[in-house]
């Protein structure tokens, strides 16, 4: 063989080498191991707020098209193909508003879609036919079988604030409330627990404070401020007045603007490092130590706002946060989360996307919270929105494209969306259920963790009374993977699958094999053997 023709021959011998082992790399399963005798937090579910939209939508819009709305977030149900039809939320969050509605224009909140009903007037008379839209989805959820139920106020009625509004211009960063106003304040939050309480509605959870950290002070909606000791001073007359009616709805501290407002002192003196300020176990604040009140379980919590990007960050600030809660034998609650930050993934929150790229985001994000700072609890922001935002699970509109959110007209009727997102939360949200138990799920894949976040994700739960496991897996890249459980005891019989082309779509598996398609997020259940 002469000099070229040897030459050609090794090159292509080279190219066919070169094709053999890519499409070998690309065909290699991924190893899954799982490990029920590895365990972490308990699950206490996953949920959502009914703010503001569901005012005009609950008591308002046509019943079969709010009943679909309630469907997607509520229901547990599945169709003739084994599909889910909504997404099966277990927690849902009440808004108890104070009274900008009434207040009308001299609110100072413009948007009246922001603006919410108060149950108490000025005059101390409860009116239980208020908030009509909020108590519509608040009985859907109930009759669908939701777990728990978690009412949270941002601001007291305005009549008892500083200012005679329900947001906060000029408080210098100390809550919008008269000091003589502060036991009315806790027996109005009481009252409303104990009137549903009688109607058949308990509250597990009770969230008196908001975001306490920012100032509350643009109009844009109810608000306020509130610095640590306003925040325990008014727990502390919560857990008397819920004794004293012998409630056992449980206090939820925190609902902090950022996480690191957890953990650190971070910009914000008597409002941030609240860990330390409410359970620090040495008592380093003992002014505002909260920990053995009767109705504060040893949980706190926060959003994720403003923390996500770029990824090295959502990696760090939830293991610093992880640590401070384990250094304080604390529990942890991701409260509230919808996208304001940018980032080179999906730029901002402005303009919706009922599509992939966000949903895959926010997963990312419930992966973070789930599997670095141990959260027991995942919840969205709003679950309704007619914002071009990326701020719903569910879109409303007049489908007009001219006049698409014409809030005159969509407060009796108009268009509504589901999104990925809806059904991304749902790939947690309908299967991770209420006393499941987060557990060791280890892939063998070689990428150092950042990288891992951009790429697969994994996490287990297992309920062990029940025999039932599911794994959520997060395929962020544009390749198709190959997933192999085949090492585990456990026995895989269903994937539900969230993608460009999937809503939790239903298909069946065998051998502990399943492809993942790009840009996805799919849920596998089985039992353990």
């Amino acid at each position: 063989m002469n000099t070229t023709s040897n030459l050609y021959t090794k090159a292509f011998r080279f190219v066919i080498f070169t094709i053999l082992l890519t499409f070998n790399c690309f065909s290699q399963s991924i190893e899954i191991s799982i490990d029920p005798t590895k365990k972490f937090q308990d699950i206490d579910g996953f949920g959502a707020s009914d703010a503001w939209r569901t005012q005009f939508v609950g008591k308002n819009w046509p019943d079969k098209k709010k009943q679909q709305i309630a469907d997607w977030l509520f229901s547990k149900e599945i169709d003739k193909n084994g599909n889910p039809k909504g997404i099966g939320l277990s927690i849902w969050r009440f808004y108890i508003s104070a009274g900008s509605t009434e207040q009308g224009e001299a609110s100072g909140i413009k948007n009246e879609w922001r603006r919410g009903e108060s149950f108490i007037d000025e005059s101390g008379n409860y009116d239980w036919n208020k908030q009509q839209g909020q108590q519509w989805f608040l009985n859907e959820a109930k009759d669908a079988g939701v777990d728990k139920f978690l009412a949270f106020s941002i601001a007291a009625p305005y009549f008892w604030s500083k200012n005679d509004k329900a947001y906060a211009p000029l408080t210098g960063g100390s809550i919008n409330l008269q000091p003589n106003y502060f036991d009315e304040y806790s027996r109005f939050l009481v009252e409303i627990i104990d009137h549903f309480e009688q109607e058949g509605i308990h509250f597990d959870y009770l969230s008196p404070i908001n975001e306490p950290q920012w100032e509350w002070e643009k109009g844009s909606q109810e608000g306020t401020p509130a610095k640590n000791n306003e925040i325990s001073d008014l727990v502390a007359m919560l857990d008397k007045d819920l004794r004293s009616k012998d409630l056992s709805t449980s206090i939820i501290p925190g609902e902090a603007a950022d996480l690191r407002y957890l953990y650190s002192r971070f910009e914000k003196p008597d409002r941030d490092n609240q860990i330390e300020a409410f359970f620090s176990k040495d008592k380093k604040e003992p002014e505002t130590y909260i920990r053995d009140l009767h109705s504060v379980e040893p949980i706190i919590s926060g959003h994720s706002y403003f923390t996500t990007w770029p990824v090295d960050s959502l990696i760090t600030i939830r293991r610093k946060l992880n640590n401070k809660l384990q250094k304080n034998d604390l529990e942890y609650w991701q409260s509230e989360f919808c996208i304001l930050e940018n980032s080179d993934d999906i730029g901002g929150g402005s303009k919706r996307d009922l599509g992939i790229n966000t949903a895959l985001y926010v997963a990312r994000v419930i992966h973070a919270d789930l599997t670095l700072a141990n959260a027991r609890s995942w919840q969205w922001w709003t679950a309704l929105t007619i914002a071009d935002f990326k701020d719903g699970l569910i879109y409303l509109d007049t489908g007009d494209p001219k006049n698409m959110y014409d809030q005159e007209s969509l407060k009796y009727d108009g268009e509504f969306h589901d999104s990925k997102l809806l059904w991304a939360l749902g790939n947690y949200s309908r299967f991770v259920t209420p006393r499941m138990q987060r557990i060791s799920a280890v892939s063998n894949s070689a990428l150092p963790e950042e990288e891992q976040f951009k790429d697969l994700m994994v996490s287990a739960y297992y309920d062990a009374t029940n025999n039932k496991s599911v794994v959520v897996l997060i395929n962020y890249s544009e390749e198709e993977k190959n997933i192999d459980l085949k090492s585990t005891n456990l026995n895989l019989d269903s994937a539900y699958e969230t993608s460009e082309a999937s809503d939790l779509g239903y298909r069946a598996i065998n051998k502990n094999q399943v492809k993942l398609a790009p840009k996805s997020i799919t849920t596998l259940t089985g039992k353990f053997h």
